[in-house]
């Protein structure tokens, strides 16, 4: 490995702790707000040693690097668990989510942004969809806002959904409850995934680019 390949190389990324896997199960409806705020403690130092380790490289080189990065942490892992179908949807699912909520923080730290900001976790709602603004996001993470991150859940959910599985599908913010068939069979479902996850990420990245970067 090269002085410059270490230099922006990015952390191995860990899955979800079970602390937030309990939260889940034991309020879906809240999904997103607890994805946010848990990420906001486990990538905002990760973030921060990024950028430190970016130094003075242009901020605009350094988002793009973790966008790359991440966009090829989520096709490997839509290629990996996609083998499973249906029995990995889930998995798939968080993981997913996972990877996004932390390419976000690091596109901010490479921005100049201070990744373990209490608005950071808020800003990662917004750019979600799932509120309409930070502001109101921050409201809802400290409790103060009305619950519409609960709403936008419900509102993906049919009767024969699993609650958690919507809560994540609609903070991952594309169809996942209407998969298509061939995402659910093993072994067709593994590049379809990785091409689906990989485009979702880029997608995002793009859009947290413009945010931090003003563009």
């Amino acid at each position: 490995m090269t002085p410059g390949t270490e230099l922006e190389r990015i952390e191995p990324i860990e899955p979800p702790p079970e602390s937030l896997w309990q939260r889940l199960r034991e309020h879906p409806e809240r999904a997103p707000e607890f994805v946010a705020l848990y990420a906001g403690v486990h990538f905002g130092p990760q973030a921060a040693r990024f950028a430190a380790r970016m130094g003075s490289r242009a901020p605009e080189k350094a988002a793009r690097l973790a966008l790359r990065r991440h966009v090829r942490l989520a096709r490997l892992e839509g290629a990996a668990l996609g083998l499973g179908g249906f029995t990995t949807a889930a998995a798939d699912l968080a993981a997913l989510v996972w990877v996004q909520c932390r390419m976000v923080f690091f596109i901010a730290a490479a921005y100049g942004y201070d990744p373990t900001h209490p608005m950071r976790p808020a800003e990662l709602l917004a750019l979600r969809g799932i509120y309409p603004n930070a502001q109101e996001a921050r409201q809802a993470l400290d409790g103060l806002g009305p619950l519409m991150a609960g709403s936008y859940v419900q509102a993906k959910l049919s009767a024969k959904d699993d609650r958690q599985f919507g809560a994540l599908a609609g903070f991952a913010a594309r169809k996942a409850a209407e998969r298509s068939a061939g995402r659910m069979i093993p072994l067709i479902s593994s590049p379809i995934n990785a091409v689906m996850n990989a485009a979702a990420t880029k997608d995002l990245g793009k859009r947290t680019i413009a945010y931090y970067g003003g563009s």
